[in-house]
């Protein structure tokens, strides 16, 4: 499978990736001008930009593109004085050029009318949006026209699906309380550590809630990163509001703003 191919096959499953591609080179070097690697979240890849210790940087370079979602321009002076254990003798010069390619992942527990509102928005400013519901008639495409899939289940079945995705994005908003921390406490023991986890309702019910939690072992670590009441303080009371709200602090997160609101 070529470079291209892979790409598009990653993005049609909502997959991070990362390209890597020789924009620049002078004098002798092992990787010529377009030259490109594609890199995967687990640290794979499709290519390469030349080997050795440079492509091990250009490597390191592309997770790190994937997590804040910023490019990057790598220069390299292939000599043993900057690589002095490499063996390099041609001299020449690199330049690599680093994009990530990301669709955040959007997971909402619950396919209630909040749920419905916040995918629409959500998938309009670039999120992959799965919703799930232990019922099927709260999960499914014709409801949720708006999200990429919908998938039926358990609540601790989707939470163990999840896990490991610490670059996810996850609202919860089911039916009530109760299975509200049935989720989180799901998603606790299954690992997994989202970048963003929100959960909906008051500050007396996260009291109230977390507290329920902790008697049951979930540490208070986890629970401090759950932003409830979740989304951006905008005063928000209907559905669509809410989604404004939540996307909003969603967006704030992706581009490297705002922290767990734990008061």
């Amino acid at each position: 499978m070529g470079v291209f191919e892979e790409l598009v096959r990653l993005r049609a499953l909502g997959e991070p990736c990362a390209l890597a591609t020789i924009v620049k080179t002078r004098g002798s070097t092992p990787g010529k001008a377009t030259m490109r690697m594609l890199v995967r979240r687990d640290g794979t890849f499709l290519g390469t930009v030349g080997g050795g210790c440079l492509e091990a940087e250009v490597l390191e370079a592309a997770l790190q593109s994937m997590r804040d979602e910023l490019p990057r321009t790598l220069a390299f002076s292939l000599n043993e004085r900057d690589y002095p254990e490499s063996g390099l003798l041609c001299g020449g010069q690199v330049e690599v050029f680093v994009e990530a390619i990301v669709e955040p992942r959007l997971f909402l527990f619950g396919g209630g009318h909040v749920s419905g509102a916040i995918a629409k928005l959500a998938r309009l400013v670039g999120f992959h949006v799965t919703v799930g519901d232990d019922r099927e008639d709260f999960a499914n495409l014709q409801r949720h026209p708006d999200a990429h899939e919908a998938k039926v289940g358990g609540f601790e079945e989707l939470a163990r699906a999840l896990a490991p995705a610490d670059d996810a994005f996850i609202a919860i908003v089911t039916r009530g309380h109760d299975q509200d921390g049935e989720v989180l406490e799901a998603l606790w023991r299954a690992g997994c550590r989202p970048r963003y986890l929100a959960m909906i309702g008051s500050r007396a019910k996260r009291v109230q809630l977390f507290e329920s939690l902790g008697r049951r072992g979930v540490p208070t670590a986890f629970l401090e990163l759950v932003r409830s009441p979740m989304g951006l303080p905008i005063g928000a009371r209907t559905h669509e509001e809410i989604a404004v709200s939540v996307v909003a602090e969603m967006i704030q997160v992706r581009r490297g703003g705002g922290d767990p609101k734990t008061s």
